[in-house]
């Protein structure tokens, strides 16, 4: 293994790459595999036989080898060399889980390219590779997978892409520090309990009084109760889509999903376990509910982007010192 220092003046590995990334021939590195050594082995074996025994055939056997590894090293530095790579898009995850890190490789020459393999490399580890072919003149898409074991922001760690094409003797590798990130939520709680409902909140999200202003309609969301669904619109939809009339006030203004009320015999990250499956069970049950964290405070609401907010001030958390 390089020694730290090392890697980052002969990788240059200082900063992460945002962008297209372009593999020209200076980030490309190439050396003989277990296979290409014992193969160059031979031919020296052979070449000697050869001078000692004045055989044409064996010197003829010896150089045209010899040829077939040298085609074989140009083909393996071109199967890797002038590729473009981008990142692409990442999808928030809870701690615990496998972060995913979509990229792409493009192939803008007219050859086609073969057993790429790319894997991160984390802590000097290389992880499980994937296995890509790019046909000429196009591009793929791989995934890459990561634990996401901390809340939070994660960065992606280096990657490596390597081949061996097409004899196995050679072997090609670069290194990319692509400039990407996922959001890691908190673990939701396992049986946490139920939601801080206070008196006269009614679980199909409507106020004790039945009659709070309507603010509107949305779509039909599982848990709704039948009445609230909008039957005119409904039937004024060609194709019956179901959609639920959205009330103002109620459940909204009753269930308020509050840090500090938590116990305080609980550490942070209980505390932000148990909120984050309180968001959960409210999303699910279709409660409205206000969200406050130190100093965010977000109004009553419901929906992804209500639940993403949520979400990512868990994840981002940092408690005061």
């Amino acid at each position: 293994m390089f020694k730290p220092w090392t890697g980052k003046y002969l990788f240059r590995l200082s900063t992460a790459e945002t962008g297209t990334v372009f593999l020209k021939q200076r980030r490309i590195f190439i050396m003989p595999t277990r296979a290409g050594l014992i193969f160059g082995l031979m031919l020296v074996v052979l070449f000697v036989c050869s001078i000692n025994y004045n055989l044409s055939l064996g010197f003829a056997l010896t150089f045209l080898l010899a040829s077939c590894a040298i085609v074989g090293m140009h083909l393996t530095f071109r199967n890797l060399a002038y590729l473009h790579l981008s990142p692409g898009r990442t999808t928030p995850v809870y701690a615990g889980e496998v972060a995913q890190f979509s990229l792409h490789l493009d192939n803008r020459r007219s050859y086609e390219r073969y057993a790429i393999r790319l894997a991160f490399i984390a802590d000097g580890n290389v992880g499980i590779p994937h296995v890509a072919d790019i046909p000429s003149q196009a591009g793929n898409d791989v995934t890459l997978s990561t634990p996401a074991t901390e809340r939070g922001w994660l960065a992606a760690p280096r990657i490596r892409l390597q081949t061996t094409f097409p004899l196995g003797l050679l072997q090609a590798w670069a290194y990319w520090q692509p400039a990407m990130q996922v959001l890691v939520y908190p673990r939701p709680e396992t049986d946490s309990p139920p939601l801080p409902l206070n008196a006269g909140t009614q679980t199909d999200g409507r106020g004790s009084a039945g009659h709070d202003d309507f603010a509107g309609i949305r779509a039909y969301q599982t848990g709704d109760s039948i009445r609230q669904l909008a039957w005119r619109q409904i039937a004024r939809s060609n194709g019956g889509a179901l959609v639920s009339k959205q009330f103002e006030g109620g459940a909204a203004s009753e269930l308020t999903l509050d840090y500090k009320q938590l116990p305080l015999t609980m550490d942070v990250e209980h505390r932000l376990a148990r909120m984050t499956s309180w968001v959960l069970m409210a999303e699910a049950q279709g409660l409205p509910y206000a969200f406050r964290l130190a100093h965010i405070y977000l109004p009553p609401s419901i929906g992804p982007a209500h639940q993403a907010a949520c979400l990512q001030a868990l994840a981002l958390y940092e408690r005061a010192p």
